[in-house]
């Protein structure tokens, strides 16, 4: 019997992006089940994006509580044995849901699988599954399909790095993902410096900044977020 997959969004202000998302979604080979919007108070044209897809997917609204509580509350209000969280500014390739559905099919014992992906001219090509590497740091994206029972919720308490933040608590509660080596998604390039999934080249993140008195800003949230999920699963 074929396992129902929905597909959880959180967005905000990504009126500009949601459209090709939503559209490389209805392109997939193998079509999801279910399709939920959940829109963290957005004050862009999101709402007016959205009405042309009213009839093919589940909107909800909620106040602005940060894109933790958006994926929370989409999944509860999910019906799926596979869920895959696709944040707004992802073009998916037309055969993910089916490579990563497949995956979890001829892996039974894994609780997730993901891939490789593209951000403007950078290859993020991910590695096979490695508990002792993803103590160390994260490479695999919130964009991946995860078996409903082995899902832990997001910390809503983190302001970064919740994604790598899920792998740790499943990993600790026994799961482990499945690669499949392919890059089957994009990342939409935007101007949004604010965001924490802005690529830092490791040579910028890795430089002694210590020993020249200063440190840019973005590398020190870098650190200071990732010493917060290290702390938090005793990992220092």
């Amino acid at each position: 019997m074929s396992q129902r997959i929905s597909i959880i969004i959180p967005t905000y202000q990504h009126a500009s992006t949601l459209p090709r998302c939503l559209d490389s979604i209805f392109a997939q080979s193998r079509k999801p089940d279910e399709i939920i919007v959940v829109d963290d108070g957005s004050t862009d044209d999101t709402q007016e994006v959205l009405k042309s897809y009213r009839d093919r997917v589940q909107v909800v609204i909620q106040a602005n509580q940060g894109a933790p509580t958006a994926r929370n509350h989409g999944f509860n209000q999910s019906v799926g044995d596979l869920v895959l969280f696709c944040d707004a500014d992802v073009e998916m390739r037309p055969n993910m849901l089916a490579d990563l559905e497949q995956a979890l099919k001829t892996h039974p014992d894994a609780s997730y699988a993901y891939s490789g992906f593209e951000w403007g001219w950078k290859a993020f090509t991910s590695f096979p599954f490695d508990a002792d590497r993803l103590k160390q740091m994260n490479f695999i994206h919130t964009s991946a399909l995860i078996r409903r029972e082995a899902f832990p919720l997001f910390d809503t308490s983190l302001k970064r790095f919740q994604d790598w933040d899920l792998w740790l608590t499943m990993l600790e509660r026994g799961s482990k993902g499945i690669f499949v080596n392919k890059n089957l998604f994009l990342v939409i390039q935007e101007d949004r410096p604010e965001r924490m999934s802005n690529w830092l080249p490791s040579l910028i993140i890795r430089f002694p900044w210590k020993y020249i008195g200063w440190m840019p800003k973005r590398v020190r949230k870098y650190r200071e977020a990732k010493k917060i999920i290290l702390e938090k699963h005793h990992l220092v």
